[in-house]
């Protein structure tokens, strides 16, 4: 039996100017569908090319993961830093430890669906 898992992520650009904040239950083809939306001005991320993971955390639960996104997307930029740093004090990109990098193109993007 297989539990289904739900992931609060931040992202940012490589210039780490821009920090973004979302929620998932697949990790690895929510970054590779916001990595396909690059340079893309219809979303934040493809905007600012925000696509390196420097921070994530996971629990079971929906609704944990949702108020728990909307908690920090209400942080100040320190707050939010001071979060990043707490497990990531480099702020080394993440995106190698939990997918290929950077992603192929049999990436099918779930607005296409």
């Amino acid at each position: 039996m297989s539990t289904i898992q739900f992931f609060i992520y931040i992202l940012t650009n490589v210039t780490k100017e821009v920090l973004y904040v979302g929620v998932t239950n697949n990790l690895p083809q929510r970054i590779a569908e916001h990595y396909m939306n690059k340079g893309s001005h219809k979303t934040f991320t493809g905007k600012y090319h925000c696509h390196y993971l420097l921070y994530f955390e996971k629990t079971q639960y929906a609704d944990l993961a949702i108020k728990r996104e909307k908690q920090i997307k209400g942080w100040n930029r320190k707050k939010k830093e001071e979060l990043i740093n707490s497990s990531n004090p480099e702020w080394n990109f993440l995106n190698e430890e939990i997918m290929e990098w950077p992603p192929n193109g049999d990436i099918i993007s779930r607005e296409l669906l």
